[in-house]
């Protein structure tokens, strides 16, 4: 797969409040750790392999381990993640899905026990950036990196 355009090089200043967003995401008092698995959910669900690249990385180097990046695409029937996890995770699936599942106040109740206000807004904003993400790299078939684990494989 090649890429389409490069999107950074042709529109950086319409990227740059998006990259913004992102550094003022970092500091709103979620977890490192729960913004990751979030966007690696996201990106999962999209299927954007530029982004499922990335998030597992990024998961790894701030400590996530293997087994739960493994299962994260079934965390619905692994007890490796917490309440907490799980309500994000809920909340990411159903904003992801929007158009079937509709936000349910189901969902919405189990996050916002977990969540501050304060936190739901900043959640539902990582979920919202990172499907942004997706659908630029996708859109614009941005492959993700070569490693050398691919190339050992």
């Amino acid at each position: 797969m090649s890429p389409r355009i490069n999107h950074f090089a042709v529109a950086p200043d319409l990227l740059q409040p998006m990259l913004d967003m992102e550094d003022r995401l970092r500091a709103s008092g979620l977890e490192h750790s729960l913004i990751e698995l979030v966007k690696l959910r996201v990106s999962q669900i999209n299927g954007c392999g530029y982004c499922i690249h990335m998030h597992t990385h990024d998961a790894r180097a701030n400590g996530e381990t293997e087994y739960r990046l493994h299962l994260l695409n079934a965390w619905h029937e692994s007890s490796l993640y917490s309440d907490r996890e799980r309500a994000a995770l809920a909340w990411a699936e159903t904003l992801t899905r929007i158009e079937t599942s509709r936000a349910s106040d189901k969902v919405y109740k189990a996050m916002a026990g977990q969540f501050s206000e304060q936190d739901q807004v900043a959640l539902t904003l990582v979920i919202t950036t990172i499907n942004a993400w997706n659908r630029l790299a996708i859109g614009f078939a941005i492959p993700h990196p070569e490693s050398s684990e691919a190339n050992a494989a």
